[in-house]
């Protein structure tokens, strides 16, 4: 296998998961590095490489290799999809030979699943699926941080009850003069052209306080 600027890791990694599975190794590993913090990998089945560009982060490098020689160590079964058959690129096959992997090579495979998970949300429920340990944990995990993360809720509040509009000039743009909201367009246009007769209500959206 040609290995080029890879580390020695990386070589031997990659040559004892393709021995312990049966398999013939790459005839390339391609390692190159970039300032980044990540890595990303490829691999190409036909040409009989793996690409790896890696990041600052050691430990995602490493995941990043077993991620590519899961995918070296899995045929890609085609599916059918409408008329076409197409290559299912992160399905249950693969998966199932990835965790493995990483059950058997990364340091921490709890860590290694969320690592995953980050790049590839349905890792979960492939991991689900296959009866993954500590999935359950990281699935409430993500809940809570998705939840976190939303909006909080809001209730419409009336400021100022429906009254007619009354345009009057606040410096370059016309205003209703009850309750001061900017009109433009069509909305400026139809209280010109109907005058008091056009109405509206000015409504406010406030966040709903978390009861304990």
């Amino acid at each position: 296998m040609r290995s080029g600027s890879a580390p020695a890791w990386a070589v031997e990694l990659a040559l004892r998961v393709c021995a312990d599975a049966g398999v013939a190794p790459p005839d390339a590993l391609r390692w190159r590095r970039a300032d980044r913090d990540l890595s990303t990998g490829l691999t190409r089945r036909h040409a009989g490489s793996i690409a790896v560009t890696t990041g600052w982060d050691t430990d995602d490098a490493r995941h990043t290799l077993l991620h590519e020689l899961a995918h070296w160590l899995t045929a890609q079964a085609p599916r059918r999809r409408g008329w076409r058959r197409q290559a299912v690129h992160h399905g249950r096959e693969f998966y199932a030979t990835a965790f493995e992997l990483l059950a058997r090579y990364a340091p921490d495979p709890v860590a290694a699943l969320r690592r995953e998970a980050v790049r590839y949300p349905n890792a979960l429920r492939h991991a689900r699926a296959l009866a993954l340990p500590g999935t359950e944990a990281l699935v409430l995990e993500r809940l809570v941080a998705r939840r976190a993360s939303r909006r909080p809720r809001a209730a419409w509040r009336v400021v100022v009850p429906e009254h007619a509009i009354r345009l009057v000039r606040d410096g370059r743009w016309y205003v209703c003069s009850t309750c001061g909201r900017r009109l433009v367009g069509r909305a400026l246009l139809r209280a010109a052209q109907r005058g008091s007769r056009d109405r509206h209500t000015l409504w406010t959206r406030e966040p709903i306080e978390a009861t304990a």
